[in-house]
């Protein structure tokens, strides 16, 4: 039977004096698999993700994390453990600007309470992973990278602590085309042999078939279709269709 990473169980969220964005959500992730997420801005991709890490709390329902409730956690030590086990990829990178690329992919170990020569040791052990020349980039500062590599840099970090979930929200989408497309192929090779549990908002239709085990569509907070990649394409559900033929749409002469 296949292990469950992250589990939805009726999860809907309305924040204070604001309307509903996510509405009665239940999705199993099955371990080791990534999964996408596409729609529309504001179809609650992002929220639903957030609620992985308890940025944002669901009110109704519950997400469980590795077979831990998210709902249960009481404590700032109960929240720093959960974190520590999911990695966040976001599209800004979030990098510190004063810290050279040695520090920050080291920064989760340090706050550990690691060594330095342990935090450097992981530090140049995940830049490697992620395809960098840890010798040339480790003494740099994130304003002296390309944005690529400041997007591997900022994956590196989130890979750091080893955790068993990874987060990425729109993590390429400021790059381009051919930046993003070798992003894409050292991410498809590297979670080939982490087997970690993945979920990966995207607008990117092709980049969420090409990544993906398994793509989900929302739209008003709600799942409307749970497909394999390989039948998108081929889907007759109306609001799949339209989204499909939105984003291959054919110019003609």
């Amino acid at each position: 039977m296949p292990t469950v990473g992250v589990e939805f169980a009726k999860v809907s969220y309305t924040p204070a004096g604001g309307h509903l964005v996510l509405r009665d959500v239940s999705i199993a992730l099955e371990g080791g698999t990534t999964t996408a997420l596409l729609g529309r801005s504001g179809s609650g991709k992002t929220t639903l993700l957030r609620m992985v890490n308890a940025l944002v709390r669901p009110t109704a329902g519950d997400v469980i994390v590795n077979g831990r409730s998210v709902a249960g956690l009481e404590t700032e030590k109960d929240l720093v453990a959960l974190r520590r086990g999911i990695g966040y990829v976001i599209q800004e990178t979030g990098l510190f600007p004063h810290m050279t690329v040695e520090r920050n992919a080291g920064l989760s170990l340090e706050l550990e309470g690691r060594s330095k020569e342990e935090a450097a040791a992981r530090a140049r052990e995940v830049v490697g992973l992620v395809g960098l020349d840890f010798g040339r980039v480790k003494g740099r500062y994130p304003w002296q990278l390309s944005g690529g590599q400041r997007q591997r840099v900022g994956l590196a970090r989130a890979l750091a602590l080893d955790p068993a979930v990874l987060l990425m929200d729109e993590p390429f989408g400021a790059l381009d085309p051919l930046t993003r497309a070798e992003m894409q192929t050292m991410l498809k090779n590297l979670l080939r042999g982490m087997k970690k549990t993945v979920l990966l908002v995207t607008h990117d239709l092709d980049e969420a078939l090409y990544l993906a085990d398994r793509v989900l569509f929302l739209a008003d907070g709600e799942v409307f279709a749970d497909l394999k990649p390989e039948e998108v394409l081929a889907s007759f559900h109306p609001q799949v269709r339209d989204y499909v033929s939105a984003v291959r749409r054919v110019v003609k002469g």
